[in-house]
């Protein structure tokens, strides 16, 4: 099938890295699932995922412990951490995980690093369905610089796509239906992995099993656009987003660069949502065990400009200890149809501290977000012309308040709080 078909709508789920790192465990992993069946599945929320290294059985935070031995099969591949992950024992890998996970009537992911393991490489283990070693295939001089598990793949080794095709095999065994590739959208080092990009596509369709395809870090370049839209459903536009002023800030800038390339199956991704309850075993983004440090106007604000923009939303907190306020950020049907039916998102301008995007909705319906940068309100407005409203007086809903606002003639204009957003339906 084309792999567009996969993510018709922005992907929604958890992931485990903004509260627990590297360190997640299965109980942890269910729990959240638990809760997203009971709270959020209703509301369009679907994967679960397993972030980076869940097969060192001695993570203990955010902080990579390098040169490590790591669980692996005998054909070069990763396997869960028996200690972190009970019902991986005995070959079973993520697959019970999975069918619970599957049970609740979600989604089932993982996260995993380009390349082949350090440790099959200098073992020279086999490659299922090859006659080399991983030794043969690897790259060493292709590293993460930021962590030691793995070398990257020579795209032109025999043996190469065959080890690709030998992952997503087990992983189609396991019932995955989501892959976050990390060290690969873009590299400090060495630009974007288009070759093993293009051999884990291949290896995707090969396995049979439907898979969202996600690309991490960024940010992913423009020039690529075309080619990441053909090979993957979602790549991020930027490293990894916390929770800072000066990071949401900048994302403006990434999706004015990146509007007009969302559509059915490909999402230019703005990374995750670091709310809630963060930090409890990953130490990175400036911050330890905390609930974020986004006020609840930042909060607003982020969450307005990832549903109007349209990027994957992932959950990146304790969802147990969610509170009232995090939960209606989740759960706003009217944001969360303009999230999933919305068309052409598009900056309308951006004077001062002032900012305006605009998008289009089902039955000539108007999405309008007045965006706040500035330390004091501000009144923040814009012609209904200029949003390419021709159907004179509009009505107007606040999304956020689920407030009727009246009648709007020719101007919108509305008090916008320091930092913050308003979010407006126009019918």
């Amino acid at each position: 099938m084309n792999h567009h078909a996969i993510a018709p709508t922005p992907p929604m789920g958890w992931n485990s890295w903004d509260c627990y790192g590297a360190a997640v465990t299965e109980k942890e992993v269910r729990a959240n699932a638990d809760y997203m069946a009971k709270h959020l599945k209703d509301f369009g929320w679907a994967y679960v995922v397993v972030d980076i290294q869940w097969y060192e059985p001695g993570a203990v935070s955010s902080q990579y412990r390098p040169f490590v031995p790591l669980e692996m099969d005998e054909y070069s591949r990763l396997m869960p951490a028996v200690n972190r992950f009970p019902s991986a024992a005995d070959g079973r890998g993520f697959k019970p995980l999975a069918d619970y996970v599957h049970g609740l009537g979600l989604q089932f992911g993982i996260h995993i690093m380009r390349g082949i393991p350090r440790q099959a490489a200098h073992a020279g283990t086999p490659i299922k369905g090859a006659s080399v070693t991983a030794r043969d295939i690897a790259h060493p001089n292709s590293i993460c610089p930021w962590n030691t598990d793995m070398y990257g793949v020579d795209a032109m080794k025999e043996g190469a796509q065959a080890y690709y095709d030998s992952l997503f095999e087990l992983y189609a065994e396991w019932g995955v239906d989501f892959v976050k590739v990390d060290d690969i959208a873009a590299s400090r080092l060495y630009d974007t992995h288009l070759p093993e990009i293009a051999m884990i596509r291949e290896a995707i369709d090969r396995s049979g099993r439907p898979m969202t395809l996600s690309l991490s870090p960024g940010p992913a370049p423009l020039a690529h656009a075309d080619f990441l839209e053909r090979n993957a459903n979602m790549w991020r536009m930027t490293d990894d987003f916390w929770d800072l002023w000066a990071l949401l800030l900048d994302m403006f800038d990434r999706c004015e660069k990146w509007q007009g390339r969302t559509g059915p199956g490909h999402w230019p991704d703005c990374d995750m949502l670091p709310l809630g309850h963060i930090g409890i075993r990953s130490v990175d983004g400036g911050g330890a065990d905390r609930w974020t440090r986004f006020t609840k106007d930042e909060q607003v604000t982020m969450m307005t400009l990832w549903t109007l923009f349209r990027s994957p939303l992932f959950f990146g907190g304790e969802l147990n200890d969610n509170d009232d306020w995090t939960l209606s950020l989740l759960t706003n049907r009217e944001v969360l149809a303009m999230h999933r039916d919305g068309m052409e998102a598009r900056l309308v301008y951006r004077t001062g501290d002032s900012i305006v995007w605009t998008s289009k909705g089902p039955d000539g319906v108007r999405y309008v977000a007045l965006f706040n940068t500035g330390a004091a309100p501000l009144q923040v407005g814009v012609t209904l012309d200029a949003l390419g409203w021709s159907e004179g007086a509009a009505s107007a809903l606040d999304m956020w308040a689920s407030e009727a606002l009246g009648t709007v003639g020719e101007r919108l204009e509305l008090e916008v709080a320091s930092h913050g957003a308003r979010l407006i339906k126009l019918s």
